[in-house]
């Protein structure tokens, strides 16, 4: 029997099993989930629990023993600055284990251990959730307002652009009446003034000459009459 004695050894010596948990617990508090075996995934279980609580007391020597086990100084800090937040409430259970299945190459059972959150926590989530929900909701409705005023806006312009035009061929038909109308009252005053010309011109000064000429005659007359 087994009695006293805490943790499982792997069929591996002791400071390649240390090592082995050491490497696991800093990639669980660096990614807070990995996939390993479900004998692995348990008995790393209990390293965490002791690693969040050190961090929950979160004096000097809690730190340095955390240091003594985890491998990477910013996962500690990380680590220390949250968890009396995230586990300040929770007393114990602050890991999950979900069976994956078997691992394709032996077949060895294979589980995803996870950090989990508080109550508070997941409240906060839900929280973000939905306010982002709101925001996205909002976007959307900003972008179809616009898309609704470019259209309207683009619907006036055309009217316009239509009214534009129809003015213009309007014009362009009064303009040419009046055109037409100018060139007929031209070749009206044109074809008077032809006329005009055409006309045959009397002078003035035949109408003088006549009776000069008869008084001509009549003196002819008068000496042949006096002879």
């Amino acid at each position: 029997m087994r009695h006293r004695k805490a943790g499982l050894k792997l069929n591996r010596t002791s400071s390649h099993r240390t090592a082995m948990f050491r490497n696991m617990v800093t990639s669980l508090f660096k990614h807070e989930r990995i996939r390993t075996t479900d004998v692995k995934a348990k008995e790393l279980r209990r390293w965490a629990d002791n690693m969040i609580t050190l961090a929950k007391r979160g004096d000097v020597h809690a730190r340095r023993q955390a240091l003594s086990i985890i491998m990477e100084k910013d996962v500690v800090h990380k680590l220390f600055a949250e968890a009396a937040k995230r586990y300040g409430s929770v007393s114990g259970g602050y890991t999950r284990i979900v069976k994956l299945g078997r691992r394709p190459g032996d077949a060895a059972p294979i589980s995803l251990i996870e950090l989990i959150y508080s109550e508070g926590d997941k409240k906060k989530k839900k929280r973000k959730k939905k306010a982002k929900v709101a925001e996205d909701k909002k976007q959307v409705a900003e972008k179809k307002d616009a898309e609704e005023k470019k259209e309207t806006a683009s619907e006036a312009k055309a009217d316009e652009e239509e009214k534009g035009g129809v003015d213009k061929e309007k014009d362009v038909v009064e303009e040419k009446e009046v055109e037409g109308k100018t060139e007929s009252t031209a070749q009206d005053s044109n074809d008077k003034f032809e006329e005009k010309a055409d006309a045959p011109v009397e002078s003035k000064e035949t109408e003088p000459k006549e009776p000069e000429a008869k008084k001509a005659e009549d003196d002819a007359g008068d000496s042949e009459v006096k002879e």
